[in-house]
């Protein structure tokens, strides 16, 4: 399946909230004072080797959607298999890296088929920390904006959802690769908001009307006061744009 653009956030929530935490109890804590209508959560590295599969049923049965930010990066098989227990926990989302080639992203389709159920299935370009000397370094002589492109194109012809990738790169990917292809971007602060270490700050109006889909927000919501309220801010001013 090919994910639909969403175009109503108050039936298909654009933001996901990235649950940045060290430990099960901390992320119970955050998300009892949300609202699963609102919002998606993301479940990282971090998270999900300190809690396990667990806490991510536990999220799924409170309704939310989940995705499940791994990253699957291995021989076919082993991300076939990955993916397929992955998607048996009834999460909505997740992720293997595009670098893995088409024959791995398949087999990552195929995983998530078998399992019974049907998450969206995106794959990582580039990863936002790298840049083009980060690229040279690994032998690709490629532009960092062609690189991404390139893997982008190899994850739709996969068969694959869609990618994350950084806000500056969306209005390129949505000329080539269509309105209905997923785009979950990362590194998203609310007009208001303080940079923290973000250098290129994307408020997320200015995100969604450079075609993203999804928007990845982390400390604005998870460090605010009220995070709930800092929630619903942001989807207010979603919705009045």
């Amino acid at each position: 399946m090919i994910a639909t653009h969403p175009a109503n956030p108050a039936t298909d929530p654009r933001i996901i909230v990235a649950l940045d935490y060290a430990d099960a109890a901390s992320a119970l804590t955050l998300v009892q004072g949300l609202d699963p209508k609102q919002c998606r959560l993301k479940v990282g590295k971090e998270l999900f080797t300190a809690a396990g599969p667990q806490l991510v049923e536990t999220l799924v049965t409170r309704g939310f959607g989940v995705f499940l930010d791994l990253k699957f990066h291995d021989i076919p098989n082993t991300v076939a298999k990955a993916c397929e227990a992955a998607s048996r926990l009834g999460i909505w989302m997740l992720n293997v890296h595009a670098s893995g080639g088409r024959e791995m992203m398949r087999a990552a389709r195929e995983g998530v088929s078998k399992s019974g159920s049907n998450p969206l299935l995106i794959a990582v370009t580039v990863l936002t920390s790298m840049d083009q000397a980060s690229l040279k370094q690994i032998g690709i002589d490629n532009t960092l904006e062609n690189h991404v492109l390139n893997l982008a194109q190899l994850t739709q012809s996969a068969g694959l959802d869609g990618v994350v990738c950084s806000a500056k790169e969306t209005a390129l990917l949505r000329k080539y690769l269509g309105a209905d292809f997923c785009l979950v971007t990362p590194g998203i602060r609310p007009a208001n908001a303080t940079q923290d270490d973000q250098s290129r700050v994307v408020t997320p109006v200015e995100a969604l009307r450079m075609g993203a889909s999804y928007l990845v927000i982390g400390r604005p919501i998870t460090q605010a006061v009220d995070p709930l309220a800092a929630l619903e801010a942001i989807n207010r001013e979603i919705q009045s744009s």
